[in-house]
């Protein structure tokens, strides 16, 4: 009986020696950073699931004010984006680095490019299995490959700073961007060969350390986290945040500057209408609203534009020699560019704008011709006989007539015909004084003579 009880004693002394040792070699999963009971305190899920650009900065901008005024615990971003503007990411990555929030990334769908970029800078990651983190080479607004040394090595400094906050391998993010790169690190499960950039799943993902736990649900993340899910709040945008993003893409940008425009010029080149004028300000409207609530533009751009819009029209009605349309269409154009996220992309949205609504106004200003306010300044008024006006009686009972020349006629002159002095012209030759003349049409007050031969 001792004999089996010493064996009993033996092989669990065994036991909780081997399986801790199993354990951790089955995976390379952490455990969660908080034992003991959840923090009960508020947890704010702010989604990640758009393109990046300035809307969604402002948008988290507000959400992680929010959650600061509300007294947050937790930030959970919760990322499935396929990246965007490298400036904007770059200002994100800020504000959640320096975040007085502890904060989470949960990446749901993809993290990539830039996307990768803001989950780095989180405290922490975690995936949802199937998900996808990495592919973030630059590439330019038409999909073509950025070649630029310069700024793949700006961009590759960023991507390792990232990875190295929170100890990640460096060389990983930098693999995940610069193609030109040879990767072989098998005990983290990546081999990159040249040409090839890094996008891992979230497996890979958490055995290469990219990612510190596997997730089917944010709820379920932060629950890992150690914080309760009883306080959980997500943060929507507003309907003028989602409308502000429609409105600041660059192809509905550039249709609203063209509809703004043409309708303006038409409204005040071929008035009488009235629906292009008021259709160019809406979309004018429309154009600095969603940059105004994406955070592009402020203040000072309505007043540029309303200013540049007023001197427009005082040139058509007060002479400056020019001097009024200048100012009026430097304010309008400065007002349109400062108004949107890029100088560059400005330029070129309102050059295609202006170019198209100039065909479109020439279109209209020549079907509708007689509308235009060039007819302001021209007199169209002629003053006829049927109209009552009659400015010298027609003396149409002198045609026939005879008579003679008081002064020489070159070929105007003064001549007596039937008794009566009359200003007479010649056809268009010289008659001396005395000489015998007849009358030979009368148009109106014009009476044209000719020499009589004898």
């Amino acid at each position: 009986m001792r004999k089996w009880i010493l064996t009993g004693v033996a092989v669990m002394l065994l036991l909780m020696l081997f399986v801790p040792s199993v354990l951790a070699a089955a995976g390379t999963e952490k455990e969660g950073p908080a034992g003991g009971a959840a923090k009960q305190v508020p947890v704010f899920i702010i989604p990640v699931d758009q393109e990046i650009e300035r809307g969604l900065q402002s948008f988290l901008e507000r959400g992680f004010e929010e959650a600061a005024n509300y007294g947050a615990g937790l930030i959970v971003l919760e990322i499935d984006t396929p990246g965007g503007l490298v400036n904007t990411a770059e200002q994100i990555g800020t504000l959640v680095r320096e975040s007085d929030i502890p904060t989470a990334a949960y990446i749901k769908g993809d993290a990539a490019s830039a996307g990768s970029y803001i989950a780095l800078n989180a405290d922490t990651i975690i995936m949802k299995p199937g998900s996808m983190i990495g592919a973030a080479s630059l590439v330019d607004r038409y999909g073509n490959s950025v070649d630029d040394a310069k700024i793949i090595s700006y961009w590759k400094s960023k991507m390792v700073g990232a990875a190295e906050l929170n100890g990640r391998d460096p060389d990983i993010a930098a693999g995940m961007m610069d193609k030109s790169l040879v990767l072989n690190k098998p005990q983290l499960g990546v081999t990159k060969e040249q040409g090839e950039i890094i996008a891992m799943t979230g497996e890979e993902a958490l055995k290469a350390g990219y990612a510190e736990h596997l997730a089917d649900t944010p709820e379920e993340a932060v629950a890992w986290l150690g914080y309760s899910t009883d306080d959980v709040y997500r943060i929507k945008q507003s309907g003028a945040e989602k409308l502000s993003h429609f409105l600041t893409n660059p192809v509905v940008m550039t249709v609203l500057l063209f509809v703004g425009i043409a309708g303006i010029l038409i409204e005040l080149l071929v008035p009488g209408f009235g629906v292009p004028g008021i259709v160019g300000i809406i979309a004018f409207v429309l154009y600095f609203f969603g940059n105004y609530v994406a955070g592009f533009a402020g203040a000072e751009t309505w007043l540029l534009f309303i200013l540049g819009l007023v001197l427009l029209i005082l040139e058509l009605f007060v002479p400056s020699f020019g001097i009024l349309g200048l100012l009026g269409s430097v304010s309008l154009v400065a007002g349109v560019v400062r108004a949107a996220f890029s100088y560059t992309h400005a330029f070129f949205s309102l050059g295609i704008a202006c170019a198209a609504a100039t065909v479109v106004v020439v279109i209209v200003a020549v079907a509708f011709k007689e509308r235009g306010i060039w007819n302001r300044f021209i007199l169209q008024e002629n003053l006829t006989k049927e109209q009552g006006f009659v400015p010298t009686a027609e003396k149409l009972n002198l045609v026939g007539a005879f008579g003679i020349s008081l002064t020489p006629l070159r070929p105007a002159g003064t001549a007596e015909v039937a008794g009566e002095r009359v200003d007479v012209v010649t056809e268009g030759g010289f008659i001396d004084t005395g000489v015998n003349i007849t009358v030979v049409k009368v148009e109106g007050g014009r009476v044209v003579v000719k020499k009589v031969w004898e």
